[in-house]
């Protein structure tokens, strides 16, 4: 497994197998990923769950990957995580030993396998309270604890497969100095927050490249809790021409209300996002055209079809038409679809996704008061927006 000189093909997201290990589940994302064209993941791995299980917990990681390779997607695992060091001892020899036993174990059986694309020897080492929280005058000797554990970590890598392609996934371009002179890819992670930042960023590990001779990744990227567009991740990573791994695939758990390209069932959050992963993005220029939802009269017409069905309709003397909570989200979306195409509504909180939950409910189940008040507020956003 000898390293490439380029990885800027790889189109990566992080995803990590399933502990039931469903299969249906994981075949339905490997789909998810051939229909994005990706081609490779990066996932965790635990030592400690190893020790527990044994063979067992890798052949569920064997399923995992061979399934992915199935679908033309390689695999970077990671071997150890960073993000738990609160405080710091120096490991002793046991634990190193432990540590060596469990690398040489899964390297030992995979080292070989096609789908293999390089180790994650650790990842993000210097990002946790130990560092974040240090005192400034304690700060480099943190550092040089962490380091040191780093370059341990790789030593025990390159001794268990001394061909193999190895990297660590740091958090930042400049922590990556300390292990360039033992890792054969630069890996970078970028969760930062202008576009400035973001190629300045690129533009640093671009130099570390070449001056250290070793091609480039950027192995982690893309949070919309934290200012980081995947939009705008991707432009820049394809604008350089850099290889990328998306943080994360699926939207779920712990990181789903900040991250994940798809749900579980295939529905997605934010279609900019897969827009850009096939090279479109949105027009941010003077030569955008500005949306005329009202050109041909159909707004106007949607809030009339709102403010009909609003209105009492008298048929006798102390009786009125009857409508149905049917009819008022009928005339609501009318309203909702231009919003929504225009893009004169945030869509974290979709409008149309409220009819449809309406809708799903039975009739006698629905707050008519509620669809009432949503109807009337979506024709006043209507009029407001197309200025009538």
């Amino acid at each position: 497994m000898k390293p490439l000189n380029d990885y800027s093909h790889i189109r990566g997201v992080c995803h990590n197998p399933s502990p039931d290990g469903q299969l249906e589940q994981l075949e339905k994302e490997m789909g998810y990923c051939q229909r994005l064209q990706l081609n490779a993941l990066r996932f965790w791995m635990d030592m400690e769950t190893w020790e527990k299980e044994g063979d067992r917990y890798f052949d569920m990681l064997d399923q995992f990957m061979r399934t992915a390779w199935r679908y033309s997607v390689s695999s970077m695992p990671i071997l150890w995580n960073g993000n738990f060091i609160r405080e710091w001892r120096d490991p002793d020899k046991a634990w190193y030993a432990r540590a060596e036993a469990y690398a040489s174990a899964f390297i030992d059986r995979f080292r070989d396998e096609p789908f293999i694309l390089m180790w994650d020897v650790i990842s993000e080492p210097f990002c946790n309270d130990y560092m974040n929280h240090s005192p400034a005058e304690e700060y480099e000797v943190r550092f040089d604890h962490l380091r040191r554990y780093i370059r341990r970590l790789c030593d025990i890598v390159r001794k268990c497969d001394a061909e193999g392609c190895m990297t660590v996934g740091h958090e930042s371009v400049s922590h990556c100095v300390s292990s360039n002179d033992l890792v054969d890819v630069i890996s970078f992670h970028d969760y930062l927050t202008t576009r400035h930042e973001i190629e300045n960023a690129i533009l640093a590990a671009e130099a570390m490249g070449e001056e250290w001779g070793k091609p480039i990744l950027n192995t982690e990227t893309g949070c919309v809790g934290r200012a980081n567009p995947y939009e705008v991740e991707l432009e820049l990573l394809q604008k350089h021409n850099i290889g990328f791994y998306l943080f994360n695939l699926v939207s779920e758990g712990f990181w789903g209300d900040i991250h994940g390209l798809v749900y579980p069932d295939g529905t997605i959050r934010d279609p900019s996002v897969i827009a850009a992963l096939f090279g479109f993005f949105r027009n941010r220029t003077e030569s955008r055209i500005l949306v005329n939802a009202n050109k041909e009269g159909h707004a106007y017409r949607a809030v009339q079809a709102v403010e009909d069905v609003l209105r009492v309709e008298q048929t006798t003397l102390f009786m009125q038409k009857p409508r149905t909570s049917d009819d008022i989200l009928e005339a609501a979306e009318y309203c909702v679809n231009i919003l929504e195409c225009a893009e004169m509504v945030p869509m974290w909180d979709a409008p149309s996704a409220k009819i449809a939950i309406w809708r799903a409910q039975p009739e006698e189940e629905r707050d008519i008061h509620a669809i009432r008040r949503f109807a009337y507020d979506m024709a006043n956003l209507v009029r407001e927006n197309c200025l009538f």
